[in-house]
């Protein structure tokens, strides 16, 4: 019995220890760390700071964890399953910080360096000048908190500093703060808020506010036409492309003697979501309210999904009335601001009351990698839309055209156009600083149908209708390695007259205008100005191709589906 009794507790004792075991990889799991430290902008550590570590996977459903910084400012958050992060510091008598897409990895600890700012912050760096400069070409090595966040630290020349951007393009552009344009014609032509081609003067300047950035920008134009805007732009990230965004631009404009002022208001916000590793969301929404004798608004929502299959492969699904900023764009906020300006859409008349161009782009796309210097995008997509904007000459001005008083140029609303389409992209880095891209599409366009009767011409509408075209496009951009001109330069063929753009989402996201166009960025010596001074040149239509004439009800016109404008000037940075 006792032989027995003490079998079975060998046995007892035999599986707990076995239990132990096993239970004891459960028990430490695959967890990280993340800690770091709370300065101010002096660099003096904080105690007592309220730092908030948030899940950015909405999937998982994790519990916020809440820690206070020591007496050394320092925090730490353990037990983090892996994922991406944010952390949320507040703190009395200062403004929240917030730093977001923080990767934890399993079994590794993740160190950030929060920086709380009190609103005089900004103020007072304005009076100071810049202890050093960290515009430097020399070999640095970066250490990143994960492949989606910009660096935290940076060692050069034998000691930690703080990090910045990561490649010289970036630190360039960190250098200056302030940017000014003196040029002739509208950046977008046939923009609402400026028909003719008038001189205009344009500036913007960026301040950072604790990790983020808050950039101002305005434009007037004058001469014939009088026409001015404003537009603010706040980056949490500190940069744009990367983390969230939030604009909104006023405009005003003088259409001509006669016609009610046109003015608008948009506000747009975007934002993006690493679900996992592989999987990122990228989303937004605007909100255009405009003015012309009569109100108009419109709520434009957008999303793109995006997954990374392989090193190789990635598929894509979007959604949105007009592409989404990515990270290739090479934009610095600034630049960012400026462009915000002319992102209204096309204004147009209809029974008398104003309406904007409305459209609706669905696309799935699959991309596939063929080395470090190529790559091809292959798409379906389906357009669609109520009122389609057309651009024209000529005539009378009728009930339902926007004229243009300091020219013969209109905008018509074409009606709704639907149709499907496919798209091949090839893109492929030449050599330094040369890329090129070949791009083919067929889709849908309006063309200009003769009328039936010339002695009873129909009404303009009545002539449009959607017909499917081939078109094929060149692009090639790169710098002079030793004048250091910027050139880029484009040419899109289409198979048959069309009044409107074939595949505009697409031209507008490889920045290809249909026709000859051409673009000069050329940098000048600095002894002559003081900062950084380019001179600009961009030939659009260089050949004035593309013109389709019409006999309606409204007389004789000239569609335009795209504008021939030279725009000059000099771009100044500081």
């Amino acid at each position: 019995m006792n032989s027995v009794r003490s079998a079975f507790l060998r046995g007892v004792a035999a599986a707990a220890l076995l239990l132990g075991f096993a239970a004891a990889p459960a028990a430490a799991g695959p967890f990280g760390k993340l800690t770091g430290v709370v300065v101010d902008a002096a660099g003096t550590p904080q105690l007592g700071a309220t730092v908030s570590i948030l899940s950015e996977d909405f999937a998982a459903k994790r519990s916020p964890v809440q820690v206070l910084t020591n007496d050394r400012g320092h925090f730490i958050g353990d037990s983090l399953l892996p994922g991406t992060y944010s952390v949320r510091v507040t703190l009395a008598g200062f403004l929240p910080a917030l730093e977001r897409n923080i990767r934890v990895d399993a079994s590794l600890t993740t160190i950030v360096r929060v920086e709380l700012s009190s609103v005089f912050t900004s103020l007072d760096r304005l009076r100071r000048t810049p202890k050093q400069q960290t515009d430097s070409d020399e070999w640095m090595w970066v250490l990143r908190t994960s492949a989606a966040t910009r660096p935290v630290l940076r060692y050069a020349d034998g000691e930690i500093v703080e990090g910045g951007a990561g490649s010289a393009e970036s630190r360039r552009h960190a250098t200056a703060h302030g940017r000014m344009e003196l040029v002739s014609g509208a950046r977008q032509p046939g923009s609402p808020s400026n028909l003719a081609d008038a001189p205009s003067t344009a500036f913007a300047y960026e301040q950072g506010l604790g990790l983020g950035k808050l950039v101002i920008a305005g434009q007037a134009s004058y001469e014939r036409a009088a026409a001015a805007g404003i537009s603010t732009l706040w980056l949490p990230s500190g940069e744009a492309g990367r983390g969230p965004q939030t604009s909104m631009v006023l405009r005003r404009s003088f259409l001509g003697n006669g016609t009610p002022e046109f003015r608008g208001a948009r506000m747009d916000h975007a934002d993006q979501l690493r679900v996992t590793d592989n999987l990122m969301v990228r989303y937004g929404a605007e909100y255009i309210i405009i003015g012309l004798g009569h109100p108009a608004q419109s709520f434009r929502p957008r999303g793109e999904v995006s997954w990374l299959i392989s090193p190789q492969w990635r598929a894509s699904f979007t959604v949105a009335p007009r592409p989404l900023a990515t990270n290739d764009l090479p934009a610095s906020p600034m630049q960012t601001a400026l462009f915000a300006m002319d992102a209204f859409p096309a204004v147009m008349l209809r029974n008398g009351r104003p309406v904007m161009e409305s459209g609706w782009h669905e696309e799935v796309a699959v991309e596939r990698s063929l080395g470090p210097n190529i790559r091809m995008i292959a798409a379906v997509f389906r357009d669609g839309g109520s009122h389609t904007a057309v651009f024209g000459r000529g005539g009378e001005a009728g009930p339902d055209m926007l004229q243009d008083f300091f020219s013969s140029a209109f905008t018509y609303d074409g009606g709704a156009t639907s149709s499907t389409g496919a798209r091949v992209v090839y893109e492929q880095k030449i050599f330094g600083d040369w890329d090129t891209a070949v791009i083919y599409a067929y889709a849908g366009a309006l063309a200009a149908l003769p009328a039936d009767n010339a002695e009873d011409p129909a009404d303009l509408r009545d002539l449009l209708q959607t017909r499917r075209r081939h078109s094929l496009a060149g692009q090639i951009s790169g710098k002079l390695p030793r004048f250091g001109t910027r050139v880029t330069a484009s040419y899109k063929w289409i198979s048959g007259p069309v009044v409107t753009r074939l595949d505009s989402y697409g031209e507008s996201l490889y920045q290809i205008d249909p026709t000859l166009n051409v673009t000069l960025r050329q940098p000048l010596p600095r002894f002559l100005f003081p900062g950084r001074v380019e001179a600009l040149a961009d030939f659009r239509n260089l050949l004035a191709q593309g013109y389709v004439p019409v006999n309606s009800a409204e007389g004789q016109l000239l569609l335009i589906p795209t504008f021939r404008t030279i725009r000059g000037g000099l771009s100044f940075q500081f």
